[in-house]
């Protein structure tokens, strides 16, 4: 009876142990698909606002005011944030890694204003203290044995309400309406960067039994995409505050 005890054991430990292993491979797989994302937003809404020819494309050269296109473009990246429900189910995962990554590219052209408004400099500067306040709220999401499972439905609320303001004030253009959906969207993404860590690990532990190598595949686009979100809008409301203008 204590030898069998003993091995029921040690394969609880192995398993538990492999577990950790694939939840790092994982997590390293979200990062990883995260960071190309970036790079596509980056370097597209680098290319198109740094070029005067193209931005004029979307925006008046004058005031920087979207024309017609440049709406549609505003708003893709929103539509197709929730096209992403329908795309796990419908595309393979590759075909869902490639449609992260035009949604990557797209965000770049909605983004790419900001390198004619705001100084390089300030821009980087923004983006190195979101980097770093990322960094710190994903670590502690992924390692704090705190459940904050229950943020969730806060968290999402908040969101509703900051994009519900936002349009509206489009239209208002009222100063302190800017500064108070700046101030609380720093926050809130600040929260959901910490949940959706916390998230994307407690999926990973609760449907690792059944090693589905698509199913993981996709949860780690999936979880990449989330926290792509997360930084994104923690660096756009930032910039409200920490970015100089030309």
């Amino acid at each position: 009876m204590a030898q069998y005890q003993t091995i029921n054991t040690g394969r609880v430990g192995t398993r538990t142990a492999e577990i950790d292993q694939g939840l790092r491979a994982h997590m390293n797989k979200v990062y990883g698909l995260m960071s190309v994302g970036m790079l596509f937003t980056g370097a597209v809404a680098w290319a198109v606002g740094s070029n005067d020819a193209l931005l004029s494309i979307f925006r008046d050269p004058a005031t920087l005011r979207p024309n017609i296109l440049g709406w549609i473009v505003m708003f893709a990246p929103l539509a197709m944030s929730f096209g992403f429900g329908a795309a796990v189910s419908r595309f393979s995962q590759a075909g869902l890694q490639l449609f992260f990554y035009a949604f990557a590219a797209v965000m770049g052209l909605s983004l790419s204003w900001i390198f004619a408004v705001f100084t390089g400099v300030s821009i980087a500067q923004t983006f190195l203290v979101t980097a770093i306040a990322f960094a710190g709220l994903s670590l502690w999401g992924y390692s704090t044995k705190r459940d904050i499972s229950g943020w969730g439905s806060f968290l999402i609320m908040g969101v509703i309400g900051l994009i519900a303001a936002s349009i509206i004030n489009i239209f208002l253009q009222s100063p302190a309406l800017y500064f108070a959906v700046s101030a609380i969207g720093v926050l809130i993404f600040a929260g959901l960067t910490a949940y959706d860590t916390q998230r994307i690990k407690s999926d990973y532990v609760m449907h690792a039994q059944s090693m589905d190598q698509e199913w993981l595949g996709k949860s780690a686009i999936m979880g990449a995409v989330s926290l792509y979100l997360d930084f994104i809008n923690m660096f756009m409301f930032l910039l409200q505050f920490m970015g100089n203008r030309e």
